[in-house]
C-alpha cells in the first residue's frame, strides 16, 4: 500500500531537490512500529537537511522530518497498540532515517513516546523537538540550583521554535523572563507569551565588551551560540548556569574562564537526540502539565508537504516565527 511522501534527492552534479511522491510501503525502514503520521514540524535542523546543509543526510534518497506524531498503525512491541497515539523526536530520526515528512513512517519502538493525557497530535508537534528540548534544558537548570527566586532568565533567539516555547513554558512556572531576539517586529508577541522585558539583540552585541561584565542574569537559555553565548555567559550572576542548545549564531565560543572561576557559572550542554526513554516521558508528561496550547496559538502556522522547500529555505534564513506544523495528509 503506496503513501504520500516528500522525497529528496541529490544529482549527481550534488544539487538536491525535493518533490512530493508516492511511496511503496515496502520501501520504509526496518522498525518494530509503523505510524501513520498527523503532524509534523519543522525545524533548524530539517531546513538543513532539506537543502543539503551540515552533512547531516548520507544516503539519498531521503524523507526528511525529525519530529512527528500520529497513531500506530502496526506494532511488533508490546508497549504500543494499534490507535495508539504517540510521538517522536530524535534518534537522528530525518537525518540517518527516514522521517516525518510523509502520511506513514516506521520506527524502532524505543524512539517512541506515548502521547500525554491532554495533549492531541496536533498539539504535540506544536511542542515538538523545541518544546521538548525547552524543556530539558529548564529541568537541568532547576537541577543546577535554578528558582524562580533567583532572578531574570534570559532567553536568546527568543522568537524561534525553542526560544518562544522557553519563554512561554518559564513564564507559566513563574520565571521573570528576558527574551532576547533580533527580529524587534516581534516584541509584543514574546510579551503576550509572558516574556517581562525584551533584549535587542545588536544592542546587546555592541554594549563595551569586557571579560567580566555586570552581573544581570540568574540563569539563561541559549539557542544561538557564538558571539551571543560568549557574551551572556560574562553577565551570568554568581552560581547561575547557562543551558546551550543551539547554534544558529555559530559554532564558535569566543570567552575566557573568568565567569567559571570567579563567579562559579556552569554552562550545561543539551541534548535532545539521544535522551533516555525515562528523561523524555519526564519531560514530556511536565510540559503536558505546563505548557499553554491557547496561548501560543498565534505563533502556529500550518504547511504542506509541497510547500517545506521555500519553508527550508526561510527557516535557514531566520524568517520562520514560531512553530510551522506540517500536515502530510
Amino acid at each position: 500500500m503506496g503513501f504520500r511522501a516528500l522525497l529528496t534527492d541529490r544529482d549527481a552534479d550534488g544539487k538536491i531537490t525535493s518533490t512530493v511522491a508516492d511511496i511503496d510501503e515496502a520501501r520504509l525502514p526496518e522498525g518494530n512500529v509503523t505510524v501513520d503520521i498527523d503532524w509534523a514540524g519543522l525545524n533548524y535542523k530539517d531546513g538543513l537537511c532539506l537543502t543539503g546543509g551540515g552533512g547531516l543526510v548520507r544516503n539519498y534518497p531521503h524523507v526528511a522530518g525529525i519530529d512527528f506524531a500520529g497513531t500506530v498503525r502496526q506494532s511488533a512491541d508490546e508497549r504500543y497498540a494499534v490507535g495508539q497515539a504517540v510521538v517522536l523526536t530524535g534518534w537522528r530520526v530525518g537525518e540517518a532515517q527516514w522521517g516525518g515528512y510523509a502520511e506513514r513512517a516506521r520506527v524502532n519502538a524505543d524512539w517512541l513516546v506515548p502521547l500525554p493525557e491532554g495533549l492531541s497530535t496536533r498539539d504535540a508537534m506544536i511542542v515538538g523537538t523545541a518544546g521538548v528540548t525547552a524543556m530539558l534544558s529548564i529541568n537541568r537548570l532547576e537541577a543546577a540550583g535554578l528558582t524562580p527566586d533567583a532572578g531574570e532568565v534570559l532567553v536568546t533567539g527568543a522568537a524561534g521554535g525553542v526560544g518562544s516555547i522557553a519563554t512561554a513554558l518559564l513564564a507559566k512556572l513563574g520565571y521573570s523572563v528576558a527574551a532576547l531576539s533580533g527580529r524587534p517586529q516581534h516584541a509584543d508577541a514574546l510579551k503576550a507569551l509572558g516574556a517581562a522585558s525584551i533584549v535587542d539583540r545588536n544592542e546587546f552585541l555592541e554594549a563595551p565588551d569586557k571579560p567580566l561584565e555586570s552581573a544581570r542574569w540568574a540563569a539563561a537559555i541559549d539557542s544561538v551560540g557564538g558571539k551571543v553565548l560568549g557574551k551572556l555567559l560574562k553577565q551570568v550572576k554568581y552560581g547561575g548556569a547557562v543551558a546551550s542548545l543551539g547554534n544558529a549564531g555559530g559554532i564558535g565560543l569566543d570567552t575566557n574562564v573568568l565567569p567559571f572561576i570567579l563567579r562559579g557559572v556552569t554552562l550545561i550542554g543539551i541534548d535532545s537526540v539521544m535522551q533516555p526513554y525515562a528523561t523524555r516521558i519526564a519531560a514530556w508528561k511536565r510540559i503536558a502539565e505546563t505548557f499553554d496550547i491557547s496561548a501560543y496559538g498565534d505563533l502556529v502556522r500550518e504547511i504542506g508537504l509541497e510547500e517545506l522547500p521555500d519553508a527550508a529555505e526561510q527557516i535557514l534564513a531566520g524568517q520562520i516565527k514560531g512553530r510551522l506544523l506540517v500536515k502530510p495528509r
